[in-house]
C-alpha cells in the first residue's frame, strides 16, 4: 500500500514538473528566443551589407574586420555594468531598454559613410547590446531549477544560429530587393527593416516580462507555482552552502577567469566565422547575393542540430564540464580540416561539422559558472565572463581580415582561427567542476 502511495506522489510530482517547466518554455524561453534572434541580425546582416557596402564607402579587407570587432570593444566595456544594472532595476526594464537602443544604433548604420563613421557606430552598437545575453541567461537562472537549465539555455542560444539560418537569406534578399528603393542602397534598406524590429520587441517586453517568481505567476497554478519556489529555493539554500562570493571577489576566482578563456578561444573561431562567412562563400564561385546567403545558412542548420543534441546529452547525464570541452575540440579539428579540404563541396561539408559541435557548447557552457555563482556574484560574474571573452569577438574578425590582407588567403586564416578552441579544450579539462 505504501508503495501504491509514494508511486502516485512522484506521478503527481513529476506531472507538476512538467507541466510548470512546458509554460516556463512557451512564456520565457519562447519569447527570449525571438529577442535573441532579432539581436543576433545584427552579427549577421554586417557580413552580408559587406558584399557591396565596403566598395560604396571605400572599406578594404582590414577596415572591415576592424571594425567588425570593434563591436566588441565597446560591449564588452559595458558588459558587467550593464548587467549590474539589471540585478538592481529587474530583467523587464532593463532588457527593454537595451533592445530599444541597439534598434536604433542599427538603424543608423543605414548612414555609415566611411571608416571613421562605421566604427563609431560599431561601438555604439557594443554598448547598446552589451547586458543582453548574460541578462537573459541570469533571467533564466531565476526561474528554471539547475536540473531543467541546460535545454532552456540551449533552446535560448539555438537562436544565435537559427537567426543565421533565417537570416542570412533574408538579409541577402533585403538587400537584393531593397537596392533603389526610397533613393537607399540594398545594403541600407537592410540595416533600417532588421533594426525596427528590436525597437517594436523592446517596448513589448517591458509589459510582457516578469521580473521573478516570487513577484507575478497568474500564469501559473497554485501547485505549479509552489513546485517551482520550492525547487528554487532549495538551491539557493545549497547554494549558499558552497557559495561566499561578495561581488567584488569573483575576479580573485581563478574559476571565473579560466571560463573566460574558454569563451573567448571558442568566441574568436565563432565571430571570425560568422562576420566572414559570406566572402568566404562569395570567394568560391560565381554566386549572387541571395545564392551567397542560401549556402552560407547551411552550416548553421547543423548547428542548431548540434545545440539541441548535445545539451539533451548534458540534461540527461548531468555532466558539463566535459561536454563543454569536447564541442570545442571537435569545433576546432573540423574548422581546421576544412582548409585542406579537396572541393568546396567537401569544405562546405566539414564546416558543417565544425558548427555542429563548435556552437554546440553555448546551450551547455553557461551552466558552468552557475555552479558556483549565485545572487549578484552570478550577475557579475556572467557578465564579466561574457564581457571579457568578448575580446574574442574583436579578435576573430580582426585575424581574419589581416591575414587575409597580408596572404590573400582565407584558409590559412581559417587554419589560425582553428587553433583557439583546440586549446580551449585544454582549459575546460582543468577545471574542478561537479554533475548537476
Amino acid at each position: 500500500m505504501a508503495d501504491v502511495i509514494g508511486a502516485q506522489v512522484a506521478h503527481s510530482g513529476a506531472d507538476v514538473r512538467d507541466r510548470t517547466i512546458g509554460k516556463l518554455n512557451t512564456r520565457i524561453v519562447l519569447f527570449c528566443f525571438i529577442c535573441f534572434i532579432v539581436n543576433y541580425l545584427d552579427r549577421v546582416n554586417i557580413g552580408f551589407a559587406a558584399l557591396h557596402m565596403n566598395k560604396d564607402v571605400g572599406l578594404t579587407p582590414y577596415m572591415f574586420g576592424l571594425g567588425a570587432g570593434i563591436f566588441f570593444i565597446g560591449y564588452m566595456a559595458f558588459e558587467i555594468p550593464s548587467n549590474m544594472m539589471l540585478h538592481r532595476l529587474g530583467s523587464r526594464v532593463w532588457i527593454a531598454r537595451i533592445m530599444v537602443t541597439w534598434g536604433i544604433v542599427s538603424c543608423a548604420m543605414a548612414y555609415v559613410q566611411g571608416a571613421t563613421s562605421f566604427y563609431v557606430l560599431r561601438f555604439l552598437l557594443g554598448v547598446a547590446e552589451a547586458g543582453f545575453a548574460p541578462g537573459v541567461l541570469l533571467y533564466l537562472t531565476f526561474w528554471f531549477p539547475a536540473k531543467e537549465r541546460g535545454r532552456a539555455t540551449a533552446s535560448f542560444m539555438a537562436a544565435t544560429v537559427l537567426s543565421i539560418v533565417f537570416g542570412a537569406p533574408l538579409s541577402a534578399w533585403l538587400i537584393d530587393a531593397g537596392e533603389g528603393l526610397f533613393g537607399f542602397r540594398g545594403w541600407q534598406v537592410m540595416f533600417l527593416l532588421e533594426g525596427l524590429p528590436a525597437i517594436l520587441l523592446g517596448v513589448f517586453t517591458f509589459f510582457y516580462l516578469v521580473d521573478r517568481p516570487e513577484t507575478d505567476t497568474r500564469w501559473l497554478k497554485e501547485d505549479e507555482r509552489r513546485w517551482l519556489l520550492a525547487q528554487l529555493e532549495a538551491e539557493r539554500a545549497t547554494a549558499a552552502g558552497d557559495t561566499r562570493h561578495r561581488l567584488g571577489e569573483i575576479f580573485s576566482d581563478y574559476r571565473v577567469w579560466l571560463l573566460t578563456l574558454v569563451y573567448m578561444f571558442n568566441g574568436i573561431a565563432v565571430y571570425g566565422v560568422i562576420m566572414w562567412l559570406p566572402q568566404i562563400v562569395k570567394s568560391l564561385g560565381n554566386l549572387t547575393t541571395l545564392q551567397t546567403g542560401v549556402v552560407s545558412a547551411i552550416p548553421f542548420v547543423f548547428a542548431a542540430i548540434g545545440l539541441v543534441v548535445i545539451a539533451r546529452s548534458s540534461d540527461r547525464s548531468g555532466e558539463r564540464k566535459i561536454h563543454t570541452a569536447i564541442a570545442g575540440l571537435f569545433g576546432g579539428l573540423f574548422l581546421a580540416a576544412s582548409t585542406f579540404a579537396p572541393s568546396p563541396l567537401v569544405g562546405l561539408m566539414l564546416l558543417c561539422a565544425c558548427a555542429f559541435f563548435l556552437w554546440s557548447y553555448l546551450g551547455v557552457f553557461w551552466t558552468l559558472p552557475t555552479q558556483f555563482l549565485s545572487g549578484a556574484a552570478a550577475a557579475g560574474g556572467l557578465a564579466a565572463i561574457n564581457g571579457f571573452a568578448q575580446l574574442g569577438g574583436f579578435t576573430g574578425p580582426y585575424l581574419v581580415g589581416w591575414v587575409k590582407t597580408a596572404t590573400d588567403s582565407f584558409q590559412l586564416a581559417l587554419l589560425v582561427l582553428a587553433i583557439f578552441p583546440i586549446l580551449g579544450f585544454f582549459l575546460c579539462m582543468s577545471l574542478k567542476a561537479r554533475r548537476d
